[in-house]
Parts: structure tokens; C-alpha cells; sequence
């Protein structure tokens, strides 16, 4: 067992140091203050505080660790080998940064309490953060300190123990809008009819109406295409469907057709289904807890994952409203148009609640990568080459891939065909 010594254990302290040791790196660990226990600890240790005890293996601390509430301060990012890291120790330490403290301030969304101008859907913009304004976004420094960490570790503790993890890939598959054209009502195909033939897009009418006399196939319905290939190549999926009442921006089916609970029924066989929350439950529990209700109704069993639409989250206020509706997994944690790692890490972990200073019995399952970031891109090398760079920075920690795509973006009329880009990333990403 790993023993580390500090002069005040606090709930920050010990959160991060159980995902660092324990759900990183799979390492048994143990804490104290008492200098008599830890100098008479045979086996590996660490002090963790201002100044060393003796000659042991020592960090010092900065005091984020040891503080409570939120205080701005700055924040100078060096390099530790080619690795961007914060917080500096001076020369004493066994390491040149605490990468306990910068931890810390990534996965507790540090950053998102200070004072920021949000967009126009209240969300925090990746261009404010510290990781975008530095340029590592695109690495999961959490993770890749830990590693490192490790590796100056086993030089000083050669025999010490840790338990190996393996790489897992994850397709989270979006589903705000099922159809495209089919079963959405009289009035709403009358409509997007009108719309269509009012800005001479002769392309969407003449397929609508494909679809309506059943000639074509809806775009959007390629569900069991989706199916197909996640059995394929045996992977994890999670199928959020948006079940919620028409809105400004909650377009999705009726929850009252048929077809519409059918195809989640039918899809709830083959993987998992999860709640896609409207956009205007974001602030209203009441109506979360109600879109969370029927779904459960329709599939028959109880429905514990969910995404906020548009990745929306207000740190804490949003976790602490999934809480009280019983959901036990968020997976809402990345940036729709920036590719990278919103918390710094491919690993899931707890929400820290800064303000009441405990760990939230919710897990935040971070995505990396969702469609809306790679649009833009001009040609299918692009997408590899970004792909390819995201998967190999995880693959060197064992870590999580976990990808945002929606059946619209698969479905869609675009110029690169991104149904079978996908399928060619699951088969080349899964292992």
C-alpha cells in the first residue's frame, strides 16, 4: 500500500487522490498525519505538504488542496517533458509541478465557477478555458500526469503494485430527431413542405414526399444500420433519445406516436437508451423528472444515463438537478465544437460540489469528440488525421474514447459520407 502523509486531510485532498491513485492508476492507498506512522510505513509513501519530513519522496503542496470555496488566482503554464502542467513546486520536489492541485482544478470545473460570459444557450465557452488558451485541450493531461507520476514512483519503489487498465471505446448515438420527414404529424409535414418550396430547396421536397409515399427511406432512420455495426465490432452503445413535448428547440416526435415508442423499444433490445433532456428542462426538475418517467415507461426498465441538450451544464447546479431525478451517470461533459477534453481527463469520475465541498454521488463520463467539431472538415484525411491523434494520446493511458455522433449527421445530405466514416472509425478505434 501506498502511504501518503500531508498535514490536513481534506474532502478535496482525498477526492483527487483516490482518482488519481485508485481509478487511474489502480493503486492501494492510505493517508495520514501522523509523521510517527508514516516514518515506521515500510512500504512505498509520499508526503504531500510545504516541506519534507526527511529524504522521502516528497511533493509540495500548493494550497488549492487545502483551501474551500472559490478564489481566483493565476496560473502560469510550463512543460514537464513535453507536457503542459501548472502549479509549480520548486526544486525540493520530487516533481517540478503538483499535479494533484492541477488535477484538481480540471476535474472539479474550477474554472467554470470564476466569473465568465456564457453564449447564448448559458454554456461556458471552451475558448475561455485554460486547457484551449494553452493549447492542450486535445491531450488528457489528467491521465498522461498520472503516467508520468507513476513511472518517477516506480524508480525511487520498484516492487510497488498497480493494477493495469484497458482501453475502452464508447458510441454515444444522438437521437433528437429520429425522422427527418416520416410520423411527424399532418401540420408539421405540411409545413416543412411549404418551407421547403418557399426557399427552393427541390432536393428536400422531392425527397419528403420519397418518404411519405414510401419510395425512399427517411434519411435519419438508419437505427438498424447503427445496430448492425456496433454488433460488428462488439461495441459499447448508448442511443439517447430526446422524449419530450415539441419546443422552440426540442423538434423530436411525439411522444404520443406509436411508431416513435416502437422504434425505442426496438433499439432498447439491442443497446442501451438513455434520455436525451430537453432543452427546456434544463433549470425545471419537475419536467425532467416527467421526460424521465415516460421513457422508463416505454422501455420497461429504469433509465439511469442522461445528456443535457446542447451540452449544456451550469457546474454544479445542473449535476445536483440530475441527483435529485435519480440519474447516476452524466455523459454531457465535452464541447459540441471544439475536439478535445473538457476536464482534462478520458477517465470518468465524481463530480466534486466546490460550494457544499463533497464528492456528488454522480459520475461524469467525459466525451472527447462529437460530430458538430468535425463538420467543417473538408475531406475524410482530416477526419482521420484527427481522429488518429485523439486515439493515440488515449491509447498510451489506457484510457476512455467516448464519441458523440447523432443518426442527423449520419444521415444527413453532406458532402463527405459520414455513415461510412463512422463505421470505418469504429472498426479502426474500438480496440
Amino acid at each position: 500500500m501506498l502511504l501518503i502523509y500531508t498535514h490536513k486531510i481534506t474532502p478535496r485532498f482525498s477526492y483527487i487522490m483516490k482518482h488519481i491513485f485508485t481509478r487511474i492508476l489502480g493503486m492501494e492507498i492510505g493517508f495520514t498525519t501522523k509523521v510517527e506512522e508514516f516514518i515506521k510505513h515500510s512500504d512505498a509513501k509520499i508526503t504531500f505538504t510545504k516541506q519534507p519530513l526527511q529524504n522521502e519522496f516528497f511533493v509540495r503542496s500548493h494550497d488549492l488542496l487545502f483551501e474551500q470555496g472559490i478564489n481566483d488566482m493565476q496560473i502560469n503554464v510550463a512543460d514537464w517533458d513535453g507536457v503542459p502542467c501548472f502549479f509549480s513546486c520548486g526544486e525540493r520536489s520530487a516533481i517540478p509541478f503538483d499535479v494533484f492541485s492541477a488535477s484538481f482544478f480540471l476535474l472539479s470545473r474550477y474554472e467554470e465557477y470564476l466569473p465568465h460570459v456564457k453564449d447564448i444557450h448559458g454554456k461556458f465557452s471552451p475558448k475561455d478555458s485554460l486547457a484551449y488558451q494553452n493549447q492542450f485541450l486535445q491531450r488528457p493531461v489528467v491521465d498522461i500526469w498520472a503516467y508520468k507520476l507513476l513511472s518517477v514512483l516506480k524508480e525511487r519503489f520498484p516492487d510497488l503494485e498497480h493494477k493495469r487498465r484497458v482501453y475502452d471505446y464508447r458510441s454515444i448515438v444522438d437521437v433528437t430527431t429520429s425522422h427527418c420527414y416520416a410520423h411527424r404529424g399532418v401540420v408539421r409535414g405540411i409545413s416543412g413542405l411549404l418551407w421547403d418550396l418557399g426557399t427552393f430547396r427541390l432536393r428536400r421536397v422531392s425527397e419528403r414526399i420519397g418518404v411519405w409515399l414510401k419510395i425512399k427511406k427517411d434519411p435519419y432512420d438508419n437505427f438498424a444500420t447503427l445496430i448492425a455495426f456496433h454488433k460488428q465490432f462488439k461495441i459499447k452503445s448508448t442511443f439517447f433519445f430526446q422524449f419530450a413535448d415539441y419546443s422552440r428547440y426540442d423538434k423530436n416526435l411525439s411522444i404520443n406516436n406509436n411508431r416513435f415508442r416502437s422504434l425505442i423499444k426496438y433499439v432498447a433490445d439491442y443497446s442501451t437508451v438513455a434520455l436525451a433532456a430537453s432543452y427546456s428542462s434544463f433549470d425545471n426538475i419537475e419536467m425532467l423528472k416527467r421526460e424521465k418517467n415516460n421513457l422508463e415507461n416505454v422501455i420497461n426498465r429504469p433509465v439511469h444515463n442522461c445528456r443535457m441538450r446542447y451540452n449544456r451544464v451550469d457546474v454544479p447546479d445542473t449535476y445536483r438537478n440530475l441527483l435529485t431525478t435519480e440519474f447516476s451517470d452524466d455523459f454531457t461533459m465535452g464541447y459540441t465544437h471544439e475536439v478535445g477534453f473538457r476536464a482534462g481527463t478520458c477517465t470518468s469520475f465524481y463530480l466534486y460540489d466546490i460550494p457544499l465541498e463533497v464528492q456528488q454521488p454522480i459520475k461524469i463520463h467525459p466525451f472527447t469528440l462529437h460530430d458538430y467539431a468535425l463538420v467543417n472538415m473538408k475531406n475524410r484525411d482530416q477526419v482521420k488525421m484527427q481522429f488518429d491523434a485523439i486515439y493515440h494520446d488515449i491509447k498510451k493511458v489506457q484510457g476512455s474514447f467516448i464519441t458523440v455522433f447523432s443518426n442527423e449527421l449520419l444521415g444527413g445530405d453532406t458532402t463527405l459520407d459520414w455513415l461510412d466514416i463512422y463505421k470505418t472509425m469504429l472498426r479502426d478505434y474500438h480496440v
